[in-house]
């Protein structure tokens, strides 16, 4: 209800809150639309650095652990390449101890006590700080040569009668393994963070497999590698055997046990659920068999991008802030302008055409009130136009009757007498008081127009009332293009410019006064030419008639009739239409009418 009515008072009927509300709509949607594509884009591409950073850790951490592999292949293929290392290794995993220490003895009486295998073997476990433990162990005899982290060797015993360490070393496996808890308990070493690396060694000349040599490296030495090569992850790296042995693990959590989510390893999924949902990496090595997996929970790889996701949010607030403020100001500024063109137009509707809207500004609205000013101007023009036209053409209609009488008493009255002169025989005298009749009978028309050839008639009415008079000293003749005669125009627009003549140019004492009456079309205008032989009009008088023209008085004067007619004209089409006047002493003078072609009213007829 509350909405309905919030609707119906501020929204219904205001056009400007509509744009404001469904601008701000769209602005809103785009601008959230764009702010979650972008989030989406840079959490994606924020994603994607974390993992490729993990990658590039697991990467370092694969290379790492194939130098170690490389080196141990290293260790066993010098071994072979010298012939009395190879041959005193064979011999000292296919004899006991002793027997190995009274062969070496008697190599070193005869100057080969450079090719004492374990010697060989100490040197190079000084080359690698990394490496814990080296075992040399015989297959033959079950005993293991173990060195330690401090370079101590010591001979054990495993015979598989006391324990599973000959078992252990007989079964199959990769090259890389993490150390069994048998060999850790029988050589006393409890570092849990150890990986191994094996390789088997077989005699040179029978190929036969005599024994292993295992060494142990220093799991934790892959952390420091990783810091000191300053590759930020999230998450943990694991090194792992193919049955899950932990060989090595960031996190330091699955030593010394079987890594719990091998099913979920094998997953083709990106993301899997272990201790949580994660994204899991893995790069598979072929040489030495093990694998290393990365893997990252999503809510460290969120924590990433939290900060982007606030940043992304306030940026958002911040643009549709801007882009709804500003615009609903600029907005409501053009509200008001509208307004009060509103408001103006209601003053106007009430009958105020003084009022104008003052706005400088020449943008939409301005340029609408400059118009709607220009509009009253000129209907303030127009209105006072007409209003003079129609006052002149009455006053025309006043001087023409000449006499404050009852026009049907005065008509009536003249049809009498009409008649009585035709009953006397004064046929003349009857003519002229027939078109004196008819030229009072159209002055109490009631319409205001009449057509062209109406108008004509009564100009030759009027001048047949003094041809008449006048007889053998004044004729006239009136013509008229065909298709002109139709055109309504002003009632007593010619008809005061032949008076004019008569009582003005018309000279009782001559014999030959003649006036011609030629109506004419030019182009889009009615021309009226009424030209006589009269004597002309002196050119100071003739400027001062032209001047008078532009000067219309309401009462009465000289050249009146002129004065009403091109005032009329002007009043009615415009400055450029209107009654002109030329005269040349002694040749005559010729008035011209100008109007505008309006084609209406009847048909033309022939006058």
């Amino acid at each position: 209800m509350k909405l309905g009515k919030l609707y119906r008072n501020y929204i219904r009927n205001h056009l400007f809150v509509k744009v404001i509300l469904v601008f701000a709509v769209i602005v809103n949607a785009t601008i959230i639309t764009f702010s979650v594509l972008l989030y989406r884009l840079m959490s994606a591409s924020v994603v994607e650095g974390e993992l490729n950073n993990q990658k590039q850790a697991m990467d370092r951490v694969n290379r790492y652990i194939e130098q170690k592999y490389d080196w141990l292949q290293g260790v066993v293929s010098e071994l072979y390449r010298n012939d009395a290392l190879a041959s005193n290794a064979s011999y000292f995993l296919k004899h006991t101890y002793p027997d190995y220490v009274q062969h070496m003895l008697e190599q070193n009486y005869e100057g080969g006590g450079s090719t004492d295998v374990l010697n060989y073997l100490s040197r190079r476990r000084e080359t690698d700080p990394d490496i814990q433990n080296v075992i040399l162990y015989s297959s033959q005899k079950q005993t293991m040569y173990v060195y330690d982290a401090n370079g101590m060797g010591r001979l054990y015993d495993v015979n598989a009668t006391r324990s599973y360490i000959p078992e252990i070393m007989a079964a199959e496996g990769t090259a890389a393994f993490a150390p069994n808890v048998w060999i850790r308990k029988t050589i006393g070493q409890w570092n849990s963070q150890l990986y191994g690396i094996r390789a088997r060694l077989n005699d040179k000349n029978s190929l036969e497999n005599i024994g292993e040599l295992h060494v142990y490296f220093d799991a934790g030495m892959v952390n420091r590698v990783l810091e000191q090569n300053r590759i930020p992850f999230n998450g943990t790296i694991l090194v792992l055997t193919p049955e899950g042995r932990v060989m090595m693990d960031t996190s330091n959590r699955y030593y010394d046990a079987d890594f719990p989510y091998m099913e979920q390893l094998r997953s083709l999924n990106t993301i899997e659920t272990l201790d949580e949902p994660s994204y899991i990496s893995a790069l598979s090595q072929n040489k030495a068999g093990y694998v290393v997996v990365g893997i990252s929970p999503v809510d460290e790889v969120v924590q990433a991008y939290a900060g982007l996701k606030r940043t992304i949010i306030l940026i958002a607030m911040i643009c549709i802030a801007v882009a709804i403020v500003i615009p609903s100001l600029v907005i409501a500024s053009v509200a008001r302008r509208a307004n009060q063109i509103v408001l103006f137009m209601k003053k106007v509707e009430g009958g105020n055409l003084t009022a104008r809207l003052q706005d400088p500004r020449e943008d939409e609205l301005g340029q609408i009130s400059h118009s709607f000013n220009e509009m009253l101007d000129e209907l303030n023009r127009r209105i006072d136009r007409e209003y003079k036209a129609e006052i002149r053409m009455k006053q025309t209609e006043l001087s023409a009757l000449q006499a404050r009488i009852k026009p049907h008493f005065l008509y009536n009255t003249l049809e009498v007498i009409r008649m009585r002169a035709m009953s006397r025989g004064a046929e003349d005298v009857a003519e002229m008081i027939y078109s004196l009749a008819a030229l009072f009978r159209n002055s109490v028309s009631a319409s205001p127009d009449c057509a062209l050839r109406e108008e004509l008639e009564m100009c030759r009415l009027y001048l047949e009332l003094f041809r008449i008079r006048y007889k053998d000293k004044f004729t006239y003749s009136i013509e008229c293009e065909p298709e002109l005669a139709g055109i309504v125009i002003f009632k007593l627009l010619l008809q005061p410019l032949a008076e004019n003549y008569v009582l003005h140019g018309l000279d009782p004492e001559r014999k030959d006064n003649v006036l011609e009456i030629r109506v004419f079309g030019d182009g889009g205008r009615i021309v009226a030419q009424l030209r006589d032989n009269g004597k002309g009009i002196e050119p100071n008088k003739l400027k001062a008639i032209v001047g008078g023209l532009e000067t219309p008085e309401a009462a009465e004067g000289e050249s009146f009739g002129l004065r009403s007619v091109n005032e009329r004209l002007k009043l009615a089409y415009g400055p450029s239409y209107g009654v002109d006047i030329e005269s040349k002493p002694g040749e005559g003078t010729t008035v011209t009418a100008v109007w505008p072609l309006e084609k209406k009213g009847a048909e033309s007829d022939d006058v």
